[in-house]
């Protein structure tokens, strides 16, 4: 599988990654030939949260593995903190707390990437800055990002922090396209032209973050895949006349759509079956042509100004 480097870092990391979020409702088993699918298909970073299946993915990847240390190795293990029940928590104690907590159920003494999972308006970046500071410094966390913020959040965090933050996740798939609609239509009457994200795109381009596109094959939020779905005739008759010419799945080419995209991209797949993980993994190699990756935003519904 390709590679790319993760913002400012020095970590490589295959094109496509592994969200682990549905990794709770599989057996130690299952999640071993899961996860040793997607080693042998090159993709090597493995995305957690605290609150997955409310700590049961992280324990689960851990026994899958045994933490051997040669599978550790080979991996960048990337968890999230800030969400709790019925609120947000971006305190000092709570992102302590959880980082401790992901450490023991991962059965690890370091995670390589802690992220801050959504927005907290009531966050105090002092606090941050200063839990930010002691992981690094005790070793628990090698780096650091944000998921779902746009730059001036990032500006603000940047203002009293002492590392880069290297990684934002967004929702971005071939039916949840505001990362990139905006920039088809500025200065336009029409609903597209709605800045929504607050130009985090070119933001993260200049300031060499990379950009995590988690859900690609979700439309509204959590709603269902598009692939394969009799609501979207348009875009699967594309989906699936790229796909038969060049030899892989719906799956790879919808990934294959965002790799495209020369911000580097990274989407994070969620699928716990082996062989559809091996089928999408070969999206790493589909090289789509600029009039290709056009025509199938346009058969997703989006029209061109």
């Amino acid at each position: 599988m390709k590679k790319i480097r993760l913002g400012t870092s020095d970590l490589e990391a295959g094109v496509i990654s592994l969200g682990c979020m549905r990794m709770s409702q599989l057996s130690k088993e299952e999640a071993a030939v899961l996860i040793q699918t997607a080693l042998e298909a090159g993709i090597d970073l493995f995305d957690h949260a605290d609150i997955y299946g409310r700590g049961r993915s992280e324990e689960v990847f851990a026994e899958a593995i045994d933490m051997n240390p040669t599978f550790r190795e080979n991996m960048i293990i990337q968890t999230k903190c800030g969400i709790r029940q019925g609120f947000f928590d971006f305190s000092k104690e709570h992102i302590l707390d959880s980082v401790d907590g992901s450490l023991k159920r991962l059965k690890t003494d370091y995670i390589d990437i802690l992220l801050l999972h959504r927005p907290d308006t009531l966050m105090e970046p002092e606090e941050v800055a200063e839990a930010f500071s002691k992981l690094k410094q005790s070793g628990k966390v090698r780096y650091f990002g944000v998921s779902n913020q746009n730059p001036m959040q990032i500006e603000l965090l940047k203002k009293y922090l002492k590392q880069d933050l290297i990684i934002n996740q967004l929702q971005f798939s071939l039916m949840h396209t505001p990362l990139i609609d905006a920039g088809f239509n500025v200065n336009m009457l029409h609903d597209p032209s709605i800045v929504r994200e607050g130009g985090v795109l070119e933001y993260s381009r200049l300031n060499n973050m990379t950009i995590q596109a988690w859900s690609p094959f979700q439309y509204g939020m959590f709603e269902g895949v598009f692939i394969g779905n009799e609501k979207f005739p348009e875009l699967n008759q594309k989906l699936n006349e790229l796909a038969e010419a060049k030899g892989v799945t719906a799956s790879a080419i919808a990934i294959a759509w965002i790799l495209r995209h020369p911000a580097n991209i990274q989407p994070i797949v969620g699928t716990t079956n082996p062989q559809r993980l091996s089928e999408i993994a070969k999206a790493s190699y589909i090289e789509l042509s600029r009039q290709e990756w056009y025509e199938l935003y346009r058969a997703a519904g989006n029209k061109l100004p």
